[in-house]
This record gives C-alpha cells, sequence and structure tokens, in this order.
C-alpha cells in the first residue's frame, strides 16, 4: 500500500507543478515581447495637449515622508498651474496635516474609526473636490501614497499616455530602499517584473494591465460613472482592475513615467501587510469570479484580459496552498504511523524538496531577467543586486505559509509606517 501511495505523491506534485506551468505559460510570451519591446524606441509626440490634474494623497501619520512627495510634486516639469494637491489626513495623530499644508497641498482631516482603509480616505476627498472646486475642471486625478516620490518628468509621461485615450493609467515603480535588506528588495524587484514583465507586454500586445496600490492616473469621466471611489476591499487596487477589466476597460501602463515606494524592512511587517493582501485576493475572487471567468469565455475582446487578471488574483496562491496541505497531511500520517511511517514520510520529504527547487529555480530565472535589464534603475550596489535576487524567490515563496493562513484568519486594514524620509536627490 505505502508503494501506491509515494507514488500518489510523487504524480500528484508533479501534477500541480504541470499544472501551475500551464496556467502561466502565457508569460513566457509576455518576456519576449518585453525585450523586443525594449530595443524599440518610443516616437516622440509633437502638439502635447497639457491637462488638468489633482493629485490626491490618503495619508495615516506620515509627517516624516509627506514633504518630500509634495516637493517631487511641485518639481515637475510641467505647467504648475495645472496640478492641484490634495491631501487626506485620514485619522492622524501627529502633524501629517501641518506639514502637508506647509508644503502647499490642499489637505483635509478624515477622522472615521469605523469606516478605515485608503478606499474610504479617496472616496472622502473625491467627494470634496466635486463639491468645492469641481469648477477647476480636472481632467483626470491621480492617486499617490505618502511615501512615493516622482520622477521630475513623471506628470509630463503620464499626460502623453493619458491623451493616447487610455482612462486608466499604471506606471513604472521603483524602490526608495532597494538596498535596505532582503524584503525590501524581495517587494522591489517584483514591482519591477510587474511592470516590464507583465504591463508592458500587456500594453504591447493592447490586453489590459493591472494598477498596483499607488501610482497611477484616473481620468474623470470614469470616476463620476463609478460614482466615486467604491471600492473598499482589503486590496482596492486589485478590485478596481478586475471591476474595470470586467467591464471592458482598457488599463494602460507608461513605462517612461517612474515613480518610488518605500517597502517594508522587518518580516512582521511584511507579513501582517502580505496577508492583507491575499486576504483581499480572495475577497476580489469570491465577489468578481464568476463575472471574471463568464468574460473569458463569452468571447468578447477583453477575454484574454480577464483569463490574465483570474490568474493574477488566485490560482498560485490555490494551487499552492493546496499542494502544502495536501504534503503535509500525508507527512502527518506518516508520522504517525497512520500509514507505513518512514517510506511516506521520505517520500513526502523528496517531492516538497524537488517542488521548492523547481519554484526556486523559475522564481531566480524571473528575477534574475529582471535585475539584468533593470539593472541601472535599481539604485543599490552591485553586489547586493546580485545578492538580492539570490533571496528573491525565498521572498516570494513566503507567500505560500501567507495564502494558507488567509484562507482562514480574519484580516483587518493596518498601517504601515514609513520612516524613509529621502528626496529624489538621495535615492539617486
Amino acid at each position: 500500500m505505502d508503494l501506491t501511495v509515494s507514488a500518489f505523491i510523487k504524480d500528484f506534485n508533479m501534477i500541480m507543478f504541470l499544472l501551475f506551468a500551464l496556467m502561466y505559460s502565457y508569460q513566457i510570451v509576455y518576456m519576449f515581447v518585453s525585450f523586443k519591446a525594449k530595443q524599440e524606441k518610443t516616437p516622440r509626440m509633437r502638439n502635447v495637449h497639457f491637462r488638468k490634474y489633482a493629485v490626491i494623497i490618503s495619508a495615516r501619520n506620515e509627517e516624516l515622508v509627506i514633504g518630500q512627495l509634495i516637493k517631487s510634486i511641485k518639481n515637475q516639469k510641467y505647467p504648475e498651474k495645472l496640478i492641484d494637491i490634495f491631501v487626506v489626513a485620514d485619522n492622524c495623530t501627529d502633524n501629517t496635516a501641518r506639514v502637508a499644508e506647509a508644503a502647499g497641498a490642499i489637505v483635509r482631516k478624515r477622522f472615521n474609526k469605523a469606516l478605515i482603509g485608503k478606499g474610504y480616505a479617496l472616496d472622502y476627498m473625491l467627494n470634496i473636490i466635486e463639491r468645492e472646486y469641481s469648477s477647476r475642471k480636472y481632467d483626470g486625478y491621480f492617486v499617490f501614497d505618502a511615501d512615493n516620490l516622482l520622477d521630475e518628468n513623471y506628470v509630463a509621461e503620464m499626460n502623453k499616455t493619458f491623451n493616447q485615450g487610455y482612462r486608466v493609467i499604471t506606471s513604472y515603480r521603483n524602490s526608495k530602499n532597494y538596498d535596505q535588506n532582503w524584503i525590501s528588495a524581495g517587494y522591489a524587484l517584483w514591482f519591477l517584473h510587474e511592470a516590464e514583465y507583465l504591463n508592458l507586454p500587456r500594453m504591447v500586445l493592447n490586453s489590459s494591465c493591472a494598477i498596483s496600490g499607488t501610482g497611477f492616473l484616473l481620468h474623470a469621466d470614469l470616476i463620476k460613472e463609478n460614482g466615486g471611489w467604491i471600492y473598499h476591499l482589503l486590496t482596492e487596487d486589485i478590485e478596481f482592475s478586475v471591476s474595470q477589466i470586467i467591464k471592458g476597460e482598457k488599463i494602460g501602463y507608461c513605462r517612461s513615467a517612474m515613480f518610488y515606494d518605500e517597502q517594508p524592512v522587518t518580516f512582521e511587517q511584511s507579513w501582517h501587510q502580505r496577508l492583507r493582501w491575499a486576504k483581499g485576493f480572495y475577497q476580489v475572487f469570491s465577489k468578481y469570479g464568476k463575472d471574471l471567468f463568464g468574460g473569458i469565455f463569452q468571447g468578447k475582446r477583453n477575454s484574454f484580459s480577464c483569463y490574465d487578471m483570474a490568474m493574477t488574483i488566485m490560482p498560485a496562491m490555490l494551487v499552492s496552498s493546496i499542494s502544502i496541505m495536501v504534503n503535509g497531511l500525508f507527512y502527518l500520517a506518516g508520522l504517525f504511523e497512520l500509514i507505513e511511517g518512514k517510506r511516506i514520510i521520505h517520500a513526502t520529504i523528496l517531492a516538497m524538496v524537488k517542488s521548492v527547487g523547481w519554484y526556486y529555480g523559475v522564481l531566480f530565472t524571473l528575477g534574475c531577467i529582471t535585475t539584468l535589464t533593470e539593472w541601472r534603475k535599481i539604485h543599490c550596489s552591485g553586489w547586493k543586486k546580485i545578492a538580492y535576487t539570490i533571496t528573491f524567490p525565498f521572498f516570494m515563496m513566503t507567500y505560500i505559509p501567507i495564502s494558507v493562513v488567509a484562507l482562514f484568519k480574519d484580516v483587518q486594514w493596518k498601517p504601515i509606517a514609513h520612516t524613509v524620509a529621502k528626496s529624489l536627490d538621495d535615492v539617486r
């Protein structure tokens, strides 16, 4: 019997790996599309139409960093009169509002202990703009987190893509603290990969991209159509992206618009943040999964975008979680001698080691390619770039226990403290 069980364990893990590979094989095509796109020069646009924008920043106890963000917005190579900055000091107990106002932002304080989260703060400020500043007739809204910094050409480059007809646009997400440790580098390297090896090929292939937390632009008409910001799940960015893609909206990507983001540096912070993300992905799948899969099989123009987003929000975590739980059950069965002990334990450990080896190899390859192609944009010493490419797969594999815990744990939104008070010159 134990030989049969051992064979089942081996076959099960191979099937799970092949299933994983099959679902994500299209991203191999993405890699080649990105290589080709990176070699092509972006054509210069003539007769650029300068649009008027409102920048919205949701901030909770961000007095250390928000001044540098506002300064980087003020230093944009874009007509200053066409950019207004709005800050929501959301449930703050520090001097965020005072610092933001002194830096030149229009500030409103919000205190609500029941409706907590960035989505509620965004909707609060959008309603204020509609009531008090509608006469300024903004064409679109930029959304940033207080810890961000913008390259001086950011708004000008996003404006070019906006003029191509996209109503939602995401941008190139770099890091303020790539060099701090393996955790901050793990985040940063994934966001670089997401920008250049997911969103770039989507853009080239005329599919839809996805926004990721911060650093995006929304058309004012879209906000009016939606009735404000109505997305309040734990991952409101993914909820918004999925909702828009189901409706047929095509989200664009501007790779020439770069901003910098601060990443967590402790595993405890990272655990809580990614636990929220994992739970949020499950929430989005539960709420939109039926419509998302319906979009795949209805044969509409956005069917591939629906498939792409379905692969983004669920299968990786689900397949990994199922694999961990099944192997764990067989290991425990062998440990307590419910099945012939040592042979089953050996088979389970061997299968899991092989699976981890395969996953490490795939993730290392992705990280290595991204590090090499984005080498000059990563602000970090050379040896750290190499070292953090090696640790990148370990960072990504910590999502597996996180995704398992998220299945069963009640997760609430918690703020992440930001302390990297760097200017744009400091980052570079």
